[in-house]
C-alpha cells in the first residue's frame, strides 16, 4: 500500500511539473504579444502595413486550402459555390498583399461606416427603450459615434494608424491575458501538485523463495576439538 502511494505522489509531481511547464510557455507567449503590441501603439503605421499584409496571406492561403477542398469534392452539388468562394478568397488575398495602402483606406473607411451606425443604432435604442442598462448603452452610443466621426473626418490620413491601432490593442490584450492565465495556472498547479522531489521511487526489494534452506552443517563441538587435538 505504501508502495503505491509512493509511485501515485511521484507521478502526480511529474505531471505537475508538465503542466507549469505548459504554463510557463503561455506567459511566454504571452510577453511576445504585449511587447509586439507595445511596439505597435508606438509605430501605428508599421502595424497597419503588417496587419494588412497578414490579412493578405490569411486569404490567399485560406483560397487555396479552400480550392483543394473543393476539387476533392467533385461532383457534390456544392462543388462550384465552394470554387467561387476559394477564387475570390484567392483574388481577394492578392489584391490585399499587392496594393495594402488602398485596402487599409477601404477597411478604415468601412471601421468609420460601422462606428456611425453602431453608434446611432444604440442611441435611438436607449431613448426608445430606456431598459436597465440605458446609461451603459447611452454612453457606448455616444462614444461609437464620436469614434465614427473622427476616423470619419480624418480620412484617409487615419488609415495610416486606425487599423494598427486595433490591431497592436488587440495583441496587447490576448497577450495581457494569456500572461493571466499562465500565471494563475501555474499557481494552482502549485497549490494542487505535491512537491517533485527529484527522485524516482526505490525498486522493489526482492523477496526470499519459500521453502527450506539449504544451510551449511555446523561442526560440532566434540568434531572441533578432536581437530584442535
Amino acid at each position: 500500500m505504501a508502495r503505491d502511494s509512493q509511485d501515485g505522489s511521484y507521478d502526480a509531481a511529474r505531471e505537475g511539473k508538465k503542466l507549469s511547464r505548459s504554463f510557463g510557455w503561455l506567459v511566454f507567449l504571452g510577453v511576445l504579444l504585449v511587447a509586439a503590441g507595445v511596439v505597435g501603439l508606438i509605430y501605428t503605421g508599421l502595424a497597419t502595413l503588417t496587419s494588412m499584409l497578414l490579412f493578405g496571406w490569411l486569404l490567399l492561403i485560406g483560397g487555396a486550402v479552400g480550392l483543394l477542398h473543393a476539387i476533392e469534392s467533385r461532383g457534390t452539388s456544392y462543388f462550384w459555390l465552394a470554387v467561387v468562394v476559394a477564387a475570390l478568397n484567392i483574388a481577394a488575398g492578392v489584391v490585399v498583399i499587392r496594393h495594402p495602402e488602398g485596402t487599409a483606406e477601404a477597411l478604415t473607411m468601412f471601421a468609420a461606416l460601422l462606428f456611425l451606425t453602431g453608434g446611432v443604432f444604440r442611441l435611438v435604442g436607449s431613448v426608445v427603450v430606456r431598459g436597465p442598462q440605458f446609461g451603459w448603452t447611452l454612453i457606448q452610443g455616444a462614444f461609437g459615434l464620436l469614434l465614427g466621426l473622427l476616423v470619419l473626418f480624418d480620412w484617409p490620413d487615419s488609415s495610416r494608424y486606425v487599423l494598427g491601432v486595433f490591431f497592436s490593442l488587440a495583441l496587447l490584450f490576448d497577450g495581457l491575458g494569456l500572461i493571466a492565465i499562465g500565471v494563475g495556472g501555474r499557481r494552482i498547479v502549485g497549490m494542487v501538485a505535491p512537491p517533485d522531489t527529484g527522485t524516482a521511487p526505490d525498486a522493489p526489494r526482492a523477496t526470499p523463495p519459500d521453502g527450506p534452506q539449504d544451510n551449511p552443517p555446523k561442526r560440532s563441538e566434540e568434531g572441533q576439538e578432536q581437530s584442535n587435538n
